[in-house]
Formats: structure tokens, C-alpha cells, sequence
């Protein structure tokens, strides 16, 4: 049982988690828990970090004492819900990362796991034990505390639960399951009872907030089930919750599953590159040496014979220093002039039934034109469709997207 940072952002909310592992311990299961820090806790540690300066080391992801102080959140829940759960009169004790140990990699602030030694926590769990662990840290070679970056608490859970063989992996959070697209946006958004984890990692990697994408992978990687679920749902009347699964788990599947936004995005476009070998390997080399993700690449013919225009996205946070960078490298590469978009928006279709089913992408371009709506970009795969769009259109899109597929009725209608 995982339980995220709003799940257990007070004591009255800690209280809460309590009795709903209260009610599995009940059921007779072995239970072990996976928590967040309290929600706003470690923006407010990452804060502390920002503000202790120089003469100090630069306090960034590689920083080791970094990673010391923003794990404290994690190990502070991790003991009051275990002190809460002994007031109950259970036995619980709280496990930190390097107690299991959670072996990482030595990428501080963004880990890896790379082994987790489940004999003693599975020898306390079998004993009776209720685990309590704290999410987001393990430890690397040398002893010292290392993080896996935000989100890292579902990718702890996961990977916990795939290393002690539990039956399943049930993630809490403030929303009762995964959606045919953001409620927020449309009140015509159902709940899923089941989506494969090809669905869900694409929806994570598209910017649903719902798991983080390592957490996905791993699940599918161990045959992990995961279920999602609401942990302000009454403990004595869970709600069904949405359950991830191998599609082969799927009997009824959809030919589109989501309509899934992504407002975190801006283009770049680079203007007059020299069309000739080499000069885009040298963009996206530059740009992967600085760990800018890159997600859709188009590259088109320059109005100059000779040259070509290449635009791509990348997260908003990222296109300063993506925009800096290649200005840096203007010389090298030869363009001759760089611009950036900010309002702009990525939608995505996403279902596995686009595999067998013909007609999707054309159901998609028809609907945004229909209404009016420019695509500036495309991206694909096997079951999946990103349009990037102008951000003012972004949130109308969604909704006649999420209309057009029928996924507003339990039945969806095939694609013209």
C-alpha cells in the first residue's frame, strides 16, 4: 500500500491511512506501506537547500547532502504513521531506505534502484510485522542517501512489492481511479475499471499526474497489478478504484481508453539549419548532454534552398536553458536564428484498441478541424496520438476529443 503526500499531509489524514491499513490488517493480509513526505513538506526542505548559498557546495541534484535533507520528509511520515498504527494496537515499525536496504545507483537526486535485499523486511512481514517505509530514497554505494527524484515514492512502492511478491500494489491518492480524461475539464469523464500498463505509461509519459512513469515500467517489467484508489474514500466503503494490468488481463478493450492534456509544454523552432548530415545529431546531442528530454520532432523545408526548419517540444521548465544552450551552439551548427512558443499544449489519444482498429488518427484530425482547431505538430505510436495545439484551444479540444470517441457512454462507437 502506497499512500501519496495529500494522503498523509496531517495527523488527521495520517489517522485516516491508519484505518484503511487498519481494515487490510484486519482482512487477514500481510501488509507493508509505502508513504510520501507530507504534502508542501519537501518543496519546503528543497527551499531550505536554495537558501543556504555559498560558501556552501552548489546544493544541486548531485549534491549527496541534498538528498540528506529532502529524505527526511519521507522518514518523518514513515514514523507517525508507524506510532500511529501502535497506538491501535498493532505491531508496526517504520523502515528507512538503506534499513532494508534499497540499494541505487549514485545519481543523487534522480537514483536508480538496482537491488533490494527483502530478507529482513519479509522476515518482520511474515512475522506480523506491519512495515512502514519511507518512499522516494534508498541508498548508494558508500552508505549515503539517495534520492529518486519527485514521484520516486510509486517507483519505491512498486518496486517493494515486486521484491517481497505481493499479491498487488495498491497506490492512494486524492483521486478514486484513472479517468477517460481530467474531470476537471469536462464533467462527462468516467472512471476505468482496467487499463494495461501500455496505456498508463503512455498516459504518464503524455503528463497525467496519476502515477510516475519509472513506477509504470516497473510494474510492467514484474507483472506488478497495481490498483488505484482514494484514500479520503470511507475505510469501510473503499471505492473499486481503477486496476493496471497486462492487456491480456482486459476482456472488453477499448478502441481509445483516454483523452489525455499536457499544458506543461513549449516549442522551439530552429530556423535556416543546413540541411546536410550531422547538423540535427548535433542539436539533439547537445541538448541530451544537458538532460533536456525532447518529445516531437518536425523538420521541414526552409524557404532558403538548401536549408530546413527543425521545431521540437520539451517541458516549459526546460526551454530557457534548451534556448540558451543552442545559442551557444549557433556557430557550430550553422542556423541561422532560433524561436520559442510557450502557449501551446499537447492533447493525446491513447488506447491499445488503435492496433486492430483503422480510423483513429482520421476520427482525431476531422474533430479539431471541424471545430476550427491547427495542429502545429504530430506524434504516434502503436497507441498513442499527440497533437500539439495552441494552449487557449487545449482544454476545448479535450472535450469534443473525449466526445468524438464516445467515452462519455460505456460503449464507444468505431471510428470513421
Amino acid at each position: 500500500m502506497k499512500f501519496g503526500g495529500t494522503s498523509v499531509a496531517s495527523l488527521e489524514r495520517i489517522r485516516a491511512v491508519a484505518a484503511i491499513v487498519r481494515r487490510e490488517a484486519d482482512a487477514g493480509h500481510s501488509v507493508a506501506v509505502v508513504v510520501s513526505a507530507m504534502a508542501g513538506e519537501t518543496n519546503r526542505l528543497v527551499e531550505l537547500c536554495s537558501e543556504v548559498g555559498d560558501p556552501a557546495p552548489a546544493l544541486d541534484a548531485r549534491n549527496v547532502e541534498y538528498d540528506a535533507v529532502v529524505a527526511t520528509g519521507e522518514q518523518a511520515s514513515a514514523g507517525l504513521v508507524a506510532l500511529v498504527m501502535q497506538n491501535l494496537g498493532y505491531r508496526a515499525r517504520s523502515w528507512q531506505g538503506w534499513q532494508i536496504p534499497l540499494k541505487t545507483d549514485r545519481a543523487h537526486g534522480k537514483a536508480r534502484i538496482t537491488d533490494i535485499d527483502q530478507s529482513d523486511i519479509g522476515e518482520s512481514i511474515d512475522n506480523g510485522e506491519i512495515a512502514i517505509v519511507a518512499g522516494f530514497q534508498g541508498v548508494a554505494d558508500g552508505g549515503r542517501i539517495a534520492t529518486l527524484g519527485r514521484g520516486g515514492s510509486d517507483t519505491s512502492a512498486v518496486a517493494l512489492a515486486a521484491a517481497i511478491k505481493a499479491e498487488r500494489c495498491d497506490i492512494y491518492t486524492d483521486v478514486d481511479g484513472v479517468y477517460t480524461t481530467d474531470p476537471r475539464l469536462t464533467k462527462q469523464a468516467r472512471r476505468i475499471p482496467k487499463i494495461s500498463y501500455e496505456e498508463m505509461l503512455e498516459m504518464a509519459s503524455v503528463g497525467a499526474k496519476v502515477l510516475q512513469t519509472r513506477s509504470v515500467e516497473l510494474a510492467m517489467a514484474y507483472h506488478v497489478p497495481l490498483r488505484v484508489l482514494s484514500s479520503f474514500d470511507p475505510p469501510d466503503a473503499p471505492g473499486p478504484g481503477t486496476i493496471i494490468c497486462d492487456e491480456e488481463d482486459i476482456v472488453e478493450q477499448n478502441i481509445v481508453t483516454t483523452v489525455t492534456p499536457d499544458f506543461d509544454e513549449a516549442a522551439v523552432t530552429i530556423l535556416a539549419v543546413p540541411d546536410e548530415p550531422g547538423r540535427a545529431a548535433g542539436i539533439f546531442i547537445a541538448l541530451a548532454d544537458a538532460n533536456i528530454n525532447i518529445d516531437m520532432i518536425v523538420q521541414s523545408a526552409s524557404r532558403e534552398p538548401g536549408f530546413a526548419n527543425i521545431s521540437f517540444t520539451t517541458k516549459e521548465g526546460d526551454v530557457e536553458r534548451a534556448i540558451t544552450l543552442l545559442a551557444g551552439e549557433q556557430e557550430k551548427i550553422g542556423f541561422k536564428t532560433l524561436q520559442s512558443d510557450r502557449n501551446v499544449a499537447k492533447v493525446s489519444v491513447i488506447g491499445v484498441g488503435m492496433k486492430s482498429h483503422a480510423g483513429v488518427a482520421a476520427t482525431m484530425f476531422k474533430t479539431l478541424a471541424d471545430k476550427g482547431i491547427n495542429i502545429q505538430n504530430i506524434s504516434t505510436s502503436e497507441i498513442k496520438i499527440s497533437v500539439l495545439i495552441n494552449a487557449d484551444a487545449a482544454e476545448y479540444a479535450v472535450r469534443v476529443l473525449h466526445e468524438a470517441y464516445g467515452l462519455d457512454k460505456k460503449q464507444q462507437p468505431a471510428p470513421v
